[in-house]
């Protein structure tokens, strides 16, 4: 069946705003409630757990970087099982990940509750439910209006902890070594058994770290914004979890403790003492309901993008693709609110938070199976900006550990996972294979050779798709129509039906139609005057309703030629023949008048003349502020990607090399395309990446055309 048109999500987040994502989403339930109840298990070794929790975290998160940057799609886990193992193991991957951060967001409203209570004397779950049903709207209302809520409650929230961690090490100081020490004795009551369940149960902390993947299609330069908020989002959990739960055992009674849902208030009390009553407390409330705002507001807008997700690819309803007025997915959002409010009312705590780690730990064991299966696929395409490190290493640990801890974890949570497995074989036998019949395999078809009756041809044209939008956006199709023309460079004079001739001897073999009905269509533009002629140019054209993708083809005509028209008789020395698809109309037309416009300034025609082979002439038509020109020698600033592969150029996104001049032949590169001394590089793409570009070689190695 083919695919939905997409609807696409606006662009709004950047780096800061992946930071608030991860960072919000780890800073909620996993510190201010879940301590005391992890305490019930492993006791002063709880430190350890959030530890060692901390260090797990690293191969999913890894993997998650890498396919994000490969694949920045809404719907993260589930895109990334979709495309590598199949729509099996995405529809299985797509229900449980939807479910884990419904979990983990609800789990975080119901701590909110508990920590308003302080002040608010009102039941905890209905103001959960009033808390998910305000977040639900600022939601639908954008990802931008949103994101900039995170911002404030993360920066609210830090700054609250780091003012705690310092006061409790302070008072932990003040305690003196063998009253500290007495606190971690025994430092692990219940063995080894009941630290690895409270790893399993305290995982859930670090859940969040990976749900701005979800949201990858609307990150602004997700390779690098991506990875980076990652990172500095997990050193900033990791340092104040141990450090923030070491405080809390070290200062609590270890009975009190166990039994507390607000350890962290609890805590405060005890070593705010010199500020004014309430004020400490008040501090710490504050902190606690930024946290699980946040991880509130963007468990909210993260799990909503799976259904959507899902939607695209037909394996729910379509319904659930529709992007509302305010460019977010209005149902998705409404439908994750409604199993949240559901969540609350039916589950305890401890159940949330239980649930919501095994589901994760499962689907983090696939994400790092996808990363395996990409890579060994070898599919051209698939080209991350950021490669996991210790491959595959810390893949095998990833795919492991999962297992090992959720067998840690209790009956419950392994028969819920196992049900939630059984629930997405049954929706995808019963409404996605026998209903939808999707078509298309993952990459794991790719790696197994002797399945190749069942390769998927078409995911590498998608992850194309991808390439060609990470390195040149939608509003810049007239370059890539550029540097992808075919060039006829003739040095003698002939008639203008013999160039029709040979240009449509060219485009035949990229068009179902022939040379001779091409060229009858070129020539009946130009017997009815459709054929524009300006300054020395001209522009002979044609729309096909049986063609997807437009072609040009550029000729230059050094000794000119007389091209006759009713208002004309200028020499032509340039001619464009362009065919382009029935639809849209507007594309044509706009592609018209770019090659127009760019006619018609005063210098087009010296530069056309004086142009040094077929690359230096495609560039004479492209934009000035759109492409880019780098010729590689040993000296000066470009010395430094000589003998590099192409991807490690560093370039910034929104730009692409399109065209690589060696010698006298001119290429397309690839990703592995090491660069050589001499190369010319003809690098295309958003006036904002060609600036950083010219700002980086700002000497006599680049120039931007005359």
């Amino acid at each position: 069946m083919p695919r939905l048109p997409k609807q696409k999500l606006k662009k709004d987040l950047r780096l800061f705003d992946v930071y608030a994502i991860c960072t919000g989403a780890m800073f909620s339930s996993g510190f201010f409630l879940l301590p005391g109840i992890a305490t019930v298990s492993a006791g002063p070794s709880t430190v350890l757990a959030y530890f060692i929790a901390g260090i797990l975290i690293l191969p999913a998160m890894l993997s998650m970087a890498e396919l994000s940057t490969a694949m920045p799609r809404a719907g993260g886990s589930y895109y990334f099982l979709d495309r590598s193992l199949g729509p099996l193991a995405g529809t299985i991957g797509g229900i449980g990940t939807w479910l884990a951060l419904v979990l983990k967001s609800s789990f975080a409203l119901v701590g909110m509750g508990a920590y308003l209570v302080f002040f608010v004397d009102i039941p905890v779950k209905p103001l959960a439910i009033a808390l998910t049903v305000v977040f639900t709207a600022l939601n639908i209302f954008g990802a931008k209006e949103t994101s900039g809520l995170q911002r404030f409650l993360v920066v609210v929230m830090v700054g609250v902890l780091a003012f705690f961690i310092a006061q409790g090490l302070a008072e932990v100081v003040s305690l003196g070594r063998d009253t500290v020490s007495k606190q971690f004795t025994p430092f692990a009551p219940f063995g080894v058994s009941g630290l690895l369940a409270t790893i399993g149960l305290v995982f859930v902390s670090y859940a969040g770290l990976t749900k701005v993947a979800s949201v990858a299609e609307e990150v602004r330069n997700p390779d690098r914004n991506i990875p980076l908020g990652m990172m500095l989002s997990l050193a900033t959990a990791t340092l104040i979890y141990v450090v923030g739960v070491f405080i809390m055992i070290a200062v609590l009674d270890a009975d009190q403790l166990r039994s507390d849902l607000t350890p962290v208030a609890t805590a405060a009390e005890s070593f705010f003492d010199w500020l004014p009553q309430p004020a400490g407390l008040l501090l710490i409330v504050i902190a606690a309901v930024a946290a699980f705002a946040s991880t509130g507001n963007a468990g909210i807008m993260s799990a909503s993008r799976y259904p959507l997700a899902m939607a695209r690819d037909h394996l729910v309803t379509p319904r659930l693709a529709a992007v509302g007025r305010f460019g977010t997915p209005t149902r998705s959002i409404l439908v994750t609110a409604a199993l949240m409010i559901l969540v609350i009312v039916v589950l305890d705590v401890q159940g949330i938070a239980k649930l919501a780690s095994a589901f994760q730990l499962l689907i983090f064991a696939l994400v790092n199976v996808s990363v395996v299966v990409m890579r060994e696929s070898h599919i051209p395409s698939y080209v991350p900006a950021y490669r996991s490190p210790w491959y595959p290493w810390i893949q095998i640990t990833g795919i492991v550990t999962p297992f090992i801890l959720i067998s840690q974890m209790g009956w419950l949570a392994i028969v819920v996972s196992t049900g939630i497995m059984l629930l997405g074989l049954f929706w995808y036998h019963y409404y996605v294979r026998d209903n939808i019949k999707v078509e298309r395999e993952g990459a794991i078809y790719h790696l197994f050779a002797r399945l190749g009756q069942y390769r998927y041809e078409g995911l590498d044209g998608e992850l194309r798709s991808i390439l060609k939008e990470k390195g040149i956006t939608d509003e810049s199709p007239f370059e890539k129509l550029v540097t992808d023309a075919i060039v006829l460079d003739l040095d003698e004079r002939i008639p203008y039906k013999d160039i029709v001739a040979r240009a449509s001897d060219l485009i035949a073999p990229h068009v179902p139609l022939t040379s001779k009905e091409l060229a009858a269509n070129f020539m009946d533009g130009y017997a009815y005057g459709l054929t524009p002629v300006s300054q020395g140019a001209a522009l002979p054209h044609q729309r096909l309703a049986i063609i997807d993708e437009p072609r040009l083809l550029m000729v230059r005509c050094a000794e000119g030629l007389d091209l006759d028209t009713e208002k004309k008789k200028d020499p032509v020395h340039a001619i464009f023949f362009l065919v382009s698809p029935e639809t849209p109309p507007g594309k044509h037309l706009r592609t018209l008048a770019n090659i127009a416009g760019r006619i018609d300034e005063t210098d087009f025609l010296e530069q056309w003349l004086a142009a040094d082979g077929e690359q230096e002439l495609r560039e004479t038509l492209l934009r000035h502020d759109r492409y880019f020109t780098l010729t590689l020698n040993g000296k000066g600033k470009t010395a430094e990607l000589i003998g590099r592969h192409l991807r490690e150029a560093g370039f910034p996104t929104g730009t692409i090399v399109a065209l690589i001049r060696r010698g006298t032949q001119s290429a397309v590169p690839g990703a592995n395309t090491v660069l050589e001394a001499d190369d010319r590089l003809t690098i295309i793409g958003e006036p904002d990446g060609i600036s950083m570009l010219q700002e980086r070689f700002r000497d006599r190695d680049a120039r931007q055309a005359p």
